[in-house]
Order: C-alpha cells, then sequence, then structure tokens
C-alpha cells in the first residue's frame, strides 16, 4: 500500500522526502505528496521520521 498523507498534519518540512530511499514524495504547495506511488516499498521510514505523525501506510 502507498502512504498516505494527512494534509491537516503535515506542515511540509520535507522529512519524508529527505528519508524516502525511493523517493517517493514531493513537496508541493507547502505540503508532502506521494508523487511516486507505485515505487513505495513500505519501508515506514517515512511514518517513523514524519515528526507531525501525517503519514500512514494503507
Amino acid at each position: 500500500m502507498p502512504p498516505k498523507v494527512d494534509l491537516d498534519k503535515c506542515t511540509g518540512c520535507g522529512t519524508c522526502a529527505d528519508v524516502c530511499p525511493s523517493e517517493v514524495f514531493e513537496i508541493e504547495d507547502d505540503k508532502s505528496k506521494v508523487a511516486r506511488p507505485d515505487d513505495c516499498t513500505e519501508c515506514e521510514t517515512c511514518v517513523e521520521e514524519c515528526p507531525e505523525e501525517a503519514i500512514t501506510l494503507e
């Protein structure tokens, strides 16, 4: 399952984009965007590192 970003919690800090080994995320309009969902390997690094707890794997 690709990651899902809760845009109400996301501050656009870019941590997810920085830590994702598959480069799934992009920052757009000061929010994180799942730009390449098919590239997600479900490693959960983004979930663990997001300081706002705005990312889940569903």
